[in-house]
């Protein structure tokens, strides 16, 4: 099969019209490489891993340039998804290939977070055993800088972890008053990194221009090496998380219809760029403008079956949370398109493989749920993924992908190894098309929420874990440590907005207990198994409800 590369990265447009539900073809001439390879070893390609941090799937919508240019050249998968929503545990499973439930980073907070993961072996140290250089730009794992390594080094605030050969990473440390640089992880206009051993402060500048530019200048490096070697680099910027400072046309702190004050956090975003998306923006993106997000809750678990409905002023601060988080992600469109120049520029398009996606989704008001992430909701699990570069082709897939499974699919890549890996490796899919939704998702969360942290049910299952489900093709079934349970028939209510207490045919009902109770506590190639057939759905199955949640979220919440 002929490959495509990645080139043309051509005239970069400023508008925003496209829309993310549907693929454009591309308007850029492609390089079609010779079908047949000449008879030598071929050097595995380089890779480089953009992973923003709670972008929806369709924030894509504010990105114009990464749709273009690495979707509209490449790959889309609209089945996208964060086993477990959240930026610690979905990055170990980054990391790892691995499930929460094996890796045991099951939250931020302590006693998880960084200090939990094990990283003596990971994608980096794989791919570094395979004769990569590697790089990290960005944030990696909460508590990062703060806390204790794995194995009990402290301070982490001067640690590199194995498998690195280059270190650009933002910390967590809290320095004292007076003392030290000041900033870390989530100020986006005073960044402080660990590069590569020594500290460093970038006060003023704004985090997603200092991490692009060092992404590139290590492309311009690793390209220009006088040893050619492939490279990986992981770049994960910040946007659009919250993060500080504040500014004065945040939503700050509003008392909700039911007494309680609720702080809207936002990203920061340079002067240049506020207020270019408020013609677009009408209303939050997952609060309708004419009704409540959800008429009725009581089929939801507790925590949400007694939330009130949005009032008029927290819609409008949900409207100005949508808009700062799209002009966050516009700044990092615009620095992903410099990124891919300079890829080009340097001559390292055909033979660079470049993967865009997130850690996690973002609730924007859905369920009533007012933002945040964590539980298991179609707006929190489900992520963008496209991809680009050799062997990749140009279309649409809808079998399901994780971030679980990336790490395996680019070991593959690298011809490298992750022996104890829960994923999938995707290249199968990648190069020959979808063959159907045949294994599950495993979900899994641990909510900041006495009741459920303190739940009892079904502990053998959810070991620490209070939120376990699994997603098919068709079905979501959720369980919760209080004995609450969520099941959707995503064919006939995409928007979950009707949770059912038993279903009709008691076939499909003892196949879903049966599967969530053995993918639950899988390990390795039992993760992998397929499903009982009667949970299966074939390719045009798929596409059809993935298509129909994409038409039924437009019309409902109206952009």
């Amino acid at each position: 099969m002929a490959a495509v590369a990645l080139l043309s990265l051509g005239t970069l447009g400023a508008g925003c019209t496209a829309s993310t539900q549907r693929a454009t073809p591309p308007r850029q001439r492609l390089v079609v490489a010779p079908a047949v390879a000449p008879a030598r070893v071929v050097r595995p390609p380089n890779i480089l891993v953009i992973t923003a941090d709670d972008m929806r799937a369709d924030d894509l919508r504010w990105m114009p340039r990464t749709r273009r240019l690495i979707g509209g050249t490449g790959l889309q998968f609209r089945n996208s998804f964060a086993p477990n929503p959240l930026c610690c545990p979905s990055r170990a499973s980054f990391l790892s290939g691995e499930y929460s439930h094996n890796h045991r980073v099951l939250t931020n907070e302590k006693p998880y977070g960084f200090h939990a993961f094990d990283d003596s072996q990971t994608i980096a140290t794989a791919l570094r055993h395979a004769g990569y250089r590697t790089a990290l730009v960005g944030k990696y794992l909460n508590g990062y800088g703060s806390e204790r390594t794995h194995a009990g080094h402290h301070p982490s605030l001067h640690y590199i972890p194995p498998g690195w050969s280059q270190w650009y990473v933002s910390t967590e440390h809290r320095w004292p008053a007076g003392e030290g640089p000041g900033g870390g992880t989530y100020h986006y206009f005073h960044l402080t990194e660990n590069v590569n051993g020594e500290i460093r402060s970038y006060p003023g500048r704004y985090t997603t221009d200092v991490t692009s530019a060092q992404t590139r200048d290590l492309v311009q490096r690793f390209g220009a090496a006088a040893t050619p070697k492939p490279w990986f680099i992981w770049w994960t910027p910040l946007a659009p998380h919250v993060g500080l400072p504040d500014e004065p046309d945040d939503p700050g702190t509003i008392r909700s219809p039911s007494g309680h004050l609720v702080v809207w956090g936002t990203p920061a975003r340079p002067t240049w760029v506020k207020h270019r998306f408020d013609s677009a923006i009408t209303h939050g993106a997952g609060t309708p403008p004419g009704h409540p997000a959800e008429r009725d809750v009581s089929d939801k678990p507790h925590y949400l079956r007694f939330a009130p409905p949005l009032s008029k002023r927290e819609k409008g601060a949900e409207r100005s949370l949508t808009r700062q988080r799209a002009e966050a992600l516009y700044i990092l469109d615009r620095r992903i398109a410099d990124t891919l120049r300079t890829i080009r520029d340097t001559g390292q398009a055909r033979r660079t493989i470049v993967v865009f996606t997130s850690d996690n989704g973002y609730y924007l008001g859905e369920h009533r749920k007012r933002q945040g992430k964590t539980t298991l909701h179609e707006p929190s699990i489900r992520v963008p993924l496209l991809m680009t570069g050799p062997h990749i082709p140009h279309g649409l897939r809808y079998d399901p992908a994780t971030g679980v499974d990336l790490p395996v699919t680019i070991a593959g890549w690298a011809s490298a190894s992750l022996p104890n890996a829960d994923g999938t490796d995707l290249r199968r899919t990648i190069a020959r098309g979808d063959t159907g939704w045949r294994r599950p998702i495993v979900l899994e969360g641990l909510m900041d929420e006495y009741r459920y942290r303190h739940g009892t049910h079904w502990a053998a299952v959810m070991r620490g874990l209070d939120t376990v489900g699994i997603r098919t093709g068709r079905w979501k079934f959720v369980r919760y440590s209080t004995g609450e349970w969520e099941l959707y028939d995503l064919r006939d209510d995409p928007l979950e907005l009707h949770s059912l207490r038993g279903l009709r045919t008691p076939e499909i009902q003892t196949a879903l207990e049966r599967a969530w109770r053995s993918y639950a506590v899988c390990s390795g190639t039992a993760c992998r198994m397929p499903l009982p057939r009667i949970l299966q759905t074939g390719p045009r199955q798929t596409r059809r409800i993935a298509r129909h949640q994409e038409r039924e979220r437009q019309r409902y919440f109206r952009y």
